[in-house]
């Protein structure tokens, strides 16, 4: 609320302001030193040639530089401004004579009464003025290409983030039915084997499909909330699991510091272990890790290679859920987010990492971390 005032303050008086500085350090500061006493007609013409001034900048910078310069009629610009600076002069020139200016200078200057020389038929002319004039023609010139500068890089910013947000919205779109595809499959395949089963998987997923629903319809959720849904997931897919697949899911629990992380953002990397790292007839691992330290979450997802299903390194980013994930880290978390895939370890595994910085700073955690140990 003071921000906004001080800068609604700032706007609309800054003007105002300036203007009085440059009248009085154009039009003031130097009269004052003259050691003579100058007639109220001279202060007059100072403040009305002032009104000119600002006339001419405003002109310039609201009507001849948008309709002429930005629009490339770069000589039709020119002209209006020698016809501007033609006409300060003239009028410049008007008021003086009006005024009677220069008879009352020179006595002013000439208290002994010596004659006046008389302004030849360039009297009109002016150079102080002129040059002036010019200074405020190019300071509202400037002012006005700013401007324009900043209304276009503003307007490119906002279509950027409409773009982005359009974005990832067409990819949670593509994320969700490929998820709710492939398990519904499982689903229809367990009901063959155990009907019990299957109605405890649609409970799980009917869960989940709340936390879709409701939870992921902002740009971000609680980790917490992201590491259930996780788990549900890991738990509905062991329901048809056989003897042969040991599945490990280790997480930051109970020391979990619950901070905002994108929806639906861990599930491809756990959905690509699971589709590649099965097997019916020989022994398979999953690991799943997930870990925190300060600001910084780690995903280590492993499991079995089997020749038949092993993936490619080039291919990890063909799939629907990870080619979206990769793409919603860019958009999300650029410069905060590191990721590795080997595609076979020393333990003949196929791992992926995942380093993400879901929080700015250590300080920015320990409101969290002292919730947590109070839990």
């Amino acid at each position: 609320m003071t921000s906004f005032t001080f800068r609604h303050f700032a706007q609309r008086f800054s003007r105002p302001l300036l203007w009085v500085m440059f009248g009085s350090a154009l039009l003031l500061a130097q009269p004052l030193t003259w050691s003579v006493q100058l007639p109220p007609q001279f202060w007059v013409r100072q403040s009305l040639l002032l009104l000119l001034w600002v006339a001419l900048f405003y002109f310039n910078a609201q009507v001849a530089v948008p309709r002429l310069l930005f629009r490339g009629h770069t000589g039709w610009f020119i002209a209006v401004l020698a016809a501007s600076l033609v006409a300060v002069l003239a009028l410049n020139s008007l008021i003086e004579n009006l005024l009677h200016l220069p008879e009352l200078m020179h006595k002013a200057f000439h208290p002994d009464g010596s004659p006046s020389r008389r302004r030849s038929s360039a009297g009109w002319f002016d150079m102080g003025t002129l040059l002036i004039s010019m200074l405020v023609l190019g300071i509202s010139t400037s002012v006005a290409v700013v401007r324009k500068w900043q209304n276009d890089a503003q307007i490119r910013r906002e279509l950027e983030q409409q773009q982005t947000t359009a974005e990832l919205s067409f990819l949670k779109a593509q994320i969700n039915p490929h998820f709710f595809f492939n398990t519904l499959n499982n689903i229809y395949a367990l009901t063959v084997v155990n009907g019990e089963l299957a109605r405890q998987a649609i409970h799980t997923l009917s869960r989940m499909m709340r936390y879709v629903l409701y939870e992921t319809q902002s740009s971000t959720t609680l980790l917490s909330q992201e590491v259930s849904f996780v788990q549900d997931y890991i738990s509905l897919m062991q329901l048809r699991l056989t003897d042969k697949v040991t599945v490990t899911f280790e997480r930051p629990t109970p020391l979990l510091r619950d901070v905002p992380i994108a929806p639906m953002l861990l599930l491809p990397f756990v959905e690509n272990a699971f589709k590649h790292g099965v097997s019916a007839t020989l022994p398979s691992q999953i690991y799943i890790g997930l870990h925190q330290h300060n600001g910084t979450l780690t995903l280590e997802v492993r499991n079995t290679v089997f020749p038949d299903k092993r993936p490619a390194v080039e291919e990890v980013g063909s799939g629907i859920g990870l080619t979206n994930t990769r793409r919603r880290l860019d958009l999300l978390y650029p410069q905060r987010y590191q990721l590795s895939v080997e595609e076979a370890t020393a333990g003949h595994e196929f791992r992926v990492l995942l380093s993400l910085e879901v929080v700015p700073s250590v300080q920015a955690v320990k409101p969290h971390l002292a919730s947590a140990d109070a839990e």
